[in-house]
């Protein structure tokens, strides 16, 4: 909580009216409370509404979340839902349709000149998951938004490679402590 605290302070002071919408599923959904808190009379932090779920959902709904509001910063992610895997074997999106999806989100994200930054999607466990997902397909996917962010010249916060420490047992989601840890990783990306 301490790193917490210091991070909000570190935020600087043109941020004091900066909006922020954080678009996600439930990884990002559990790391904003924590984000909010934080920036507390420096921002206004604002979660999509409900779970963005995979990119096909997020193509339907992005104009639903951008709303009306001019966003400042957009921290954004899809990824976990895309690859989760479906009764026929196959991934809930497939990667090519997650590379174009993705691409078509980017570009209206960009049409709201705010200012955006991709979270790379957060690492499957090992084990018995349902839904089913395999720890192997989140590189791949992640390596496909890479590109797109490179192409794009978007800032990458690399949840990937952040301290999974809090992550419960064969599940992808997180303890509160975990949940605090993305947060203060989300926090320096933001601060940036």
């Amino acid at each position: 909580m301490r790193l917490l605290l210091l991070l909000a302070f570190a935020v600087p002071v043109w941020a004091q009216e900066l909006k922020i919408l954080v678009i996600g599923d439930s990884i990002s959904i559990g790391y904003t409370p924590f984000v909010t808190a934080a920036l507390k009379g420096k921002a206004t932090v604002v979660h999509n509404s409900g779970n963005a779920a995979h990119t096909r959902n997020g193509v339907a709904k992005i104009d639903e979340w951008l709303g009306d509001t001019k966003w400042d910063v957009i921290h954004f992610n899809f990824g976990l839902h895309d690859l989760k895997i479906m009764e026929d074997g196959k991934h809930q999106v497939p990667l090519e349709e997650y590379a174009e999806n993705l691409h078509s989100i980017v570009q209206r994200l960009k049409q709201t000149k705010a200012k955006l930054i991709w979270a790379s999607t957060t690492p499957v466990p090992a084990g018995k998951i349902s839904p089913l997902r395999e720890p192997a397909d989140v590189p791949k996917f992640n390596a496909v938004a890479a590109r797109i962010m490179q192409l794009e010249k978007i800032p990458v916060n690399d949840l990937f490679s952040a301290d999974h420490s809090g992550q419960t047992p064969a599940n992808v989601h997180y303890s509160p402590a975990g949940y605090q840890t993305l947060a203060e990783q989300v926090l320096k990306a933001l601060a940036q």
